[in-house]
């Protein structure tokens, strides 16, 4: 079988065309390659720069995931305000370029990951390349700084910010752009983390609370597989990190994991609404009485001061999460790491530096189920004999519970730590705290479903209302209309005595050819002359019509189209007019759609 170049052109642009799931397979690898790319000059830059500014600049030695240490280099001397003097550097360049080339731009909320959702959901997926080049190369100097942050927020954004270039070259419509948007994310996310369904399924429910795009879902897997197999062949297939065999063999324990998972929950809904109080009323005031360089600033000096002090504080934390999931962290160090990577993150994003909120939420979910695990050993230790297990439960169970996103970060974690042997008290612990954190969401610009986005308020709108038909909603009584040749003595006296405010005018063949409303008759009333002359056929205006058996959808549109309040609905056989159909009737009728999808009244 030959093979060329011009046959697989041609064959790809017969799918392209003619198939729409070709069309998404192509767009789903395309999207992986580019984002798969990307994702290794990110993680190779950052590494490189960590290695130049902390461990060689500032002689940090900082413990390592397995998986992670790319360069191996000796530790320069103790300097530890180069950390310090490198975040505040990085705070300047980093206001610079926002007031430079973000000043117009759409609210960042919580992360990278934030700004895609907002993207998604408010902007047709269009995202302007200037966003993902100045946020991704901001958070690579922010992370290799020392600073707390991750990258999964930057990466969100890299991959999303390829797939709205890819768009634009392709003149994707909006909704494909929205779709392509979440591929691109997933692509990103499943490559950084090693993690390809994890970091699909995570793309398409992060949008969300309380739902997930299941049309981006197949090209969001091919994407994420594809940009992982592409990241792999550069730095091989090993997990993040290294963990030693855990498996659940008794059922006796899974209270304990509910318990875990309550505590969670707790400790996630104190993460956010501290991060929101410094968000809001530290960095916010700051940045509203003196601009957001001084609030950057800021908090690159309260970071780096941590740093100083607290070495273990800095960068995103994966080296010491590897540490507590072999159990070598006593209860006292996993605490204090919770605690610490909670103030130090506060500080660093809530000022608007760039970098992600996956990773530390991560640190501090595996410390916090250290620290249950621990507890629960010393209570129960013939029960408990792997603590470390508590550790990657934890870590799934936070970030679950505050990203409101119920499967993605659950199975990324099992991909991080190829950890499957806790799946039960895994989908336990994240159900428990999922539920008690109904109220607590990280992401500010996240919907609770597809009812709240405005990115499908169209197909919303047209799905319910061509389910329903005009007959359902109308009611059939005696209409007051006119004749063509109806003077204007006669269209006034009809107006007196009926609440109507379209009356339709009949043709010579008893058909609706036009309408007469209260504005048609208001504008000559006062005409004198004009008046006694004046015929209904000299001043109706176009009158679409509309049978009892039109669904709503088109219903809406005639209206739209005719800007009448009120339309005939008309017999389809004989033309007669049956009743009067009124936009409220619509609205009603839409509404009450609306509650027996949701359930609020019985179909």
């Amino acid at each position: 079988m030959s093979f060329s170049i011009p046959g697989l052109r041609a064959h790809l642009a017969h799918l392209w065309h003619t198939h729409p799931h070709g069309r998404w397979t192509i767009l789903g690898i395309l999207t992986g390659v580019i984002a798969g790319l990307g994702a290794s000059a990110f993680f190779v830059l950052i590494e490189a720069a960590s290695v130049v500014i902390v461990r060689m600049g500032a002689g940090f030695d900082l413990p390592g995931a397995a998986g992670e240490e790319l360069f191996h280099v000796p530790v320069g001397p103790w300097r530890p305000w180069v950390v310090l003097a490198a975040l505040v550097a990085v705070a300047g360049l980093t206001a610079f370029l926002v007031r430079r080339f973000l000043r117009h731009m759409p609210p960042g909320g919580t992360d990278g990951t934030d700004t895609l959702i907002h993207t998604f959901h408010h902007r047709e997926g269009r995202l302007d390349l200037r966003i993902p080049l100045v946020r991704v190369s901001t958070a690579i100097l922010t992370i290799a700084a020392g600073g707390s942050a991750g990258r999964e927020g930057p990466m969100s954004l890299l991959g999303a910010g390829c797939a709205a270039w890819l768009a634009d070259r392709l003149g994707l419509s909006p909704k494909e752009r929205r779709l392509l948007l979440l591929v691109g994310a997933a692509g990103g996310l499943g490559a950084i983390f090693r993690a390809p369904l994890g970091g699909a399924l995570t793309a398409v429910e992060v949008v969300y609370r309380e739902d997930f795009e299941a049309r981006a879902l197949v090209p969001s897997i091919l994407s994420s597989v594809t940009a992982y197999s592409v990241f792999a062949a550069f730095f091989g297939i090993e997990p993040i990190f290294l963990v030693p065999e855990l498996r659940f063999t008794t059922m006796a324990e899974l209270p304990l994991y509910a318990v875990l998972g309550l505590v969670c929950a707790g400790a996630g809904m104190g993460y956010v609404r501290f991060f929101r109080w410094v968000k809001v009323r530290i960095f916010g005031e700051v940045a509203q009485r003196f601009g957001p360089g001084a609030s950057m600033a800021l908090g690159a000096t309260a970071m780096g001061l941590l740093a100083m002090a607290f070495p273990a504080l800095a960068g995103a934390g994966y080296g010491y999460l590897q540490q507590a999931i072999q159990g070598r962290l006593d209860t006292v160090a996993l605490l204090l790491l919770a605690l610490g990577k909670t103030l130090a993150t506060s500080m660093v994003l809530g000022s608007g530096l760039s970098g992600g909120m996956f990773a530390p939420a991560l640190l501090v979910g595996g410390m916090v189920g250290g620290v249950v695990g621990r507890v629960a050993q010393d209570l129960a230790p013939a029960l408990v004999t792997h603590p470390e297990a508590y550790v990657l439960v934890g870590m799934a169970a936070f970030f679950v519970g505050i990203a409101r996103a119920p499967v993605g970060p659950l199975v990324m974690v099992c991909e991080l730590t190829r950890g499957y042997g806790l799946l039960a008290p895994l989908m336990l612990a994240s159900a428990v705290s999922l539920a008690a954190c109904r109220r607590t969401f990280l992401y500010d610009h996240q919907v609770d479903d597809k009812f709240a986005s405005p990115a499908h308020v169209d197909e919303t709108v047209l799905n319910v209302l061509e389910r329903l038909r005009v007959g359902d909603s109308v009611t059939l009584r005696p209409v007051a209309f006119l004749h063509e040749g109806a003077g204007f003595r006669e269209m006034t006296d009809l107006m007196v005595h009926s609440t109507d405010r379209v009356f339709p005018v009949l043709g010579e063949d008893g058909r609706v050819c036009g309408a007469v409303t209260l504005h048609d008759v208001r504008s000559v009333l006062f005409e004198d002359v004009l008046c006694p002359l004046v015929v209904a056929r000299d001043i109706l205006r176009p009158c679409p019509t509309v049978t009892l058996d039109d669904d709503l959808s088109s219903a809406l549109l005639r209206f739209v189209e005719s800007d009448l309040p009120q339309l005939p609905v008309v017999d389809a056989e004989s033309g007669q007019i049956v009743g009067l159909l009124d936009r409220a009737d619509v609205f009603r009728a839409y509404a009450r759609g609306i509650a027996r999808l949701r359930g609020d009244v019985p179909a």
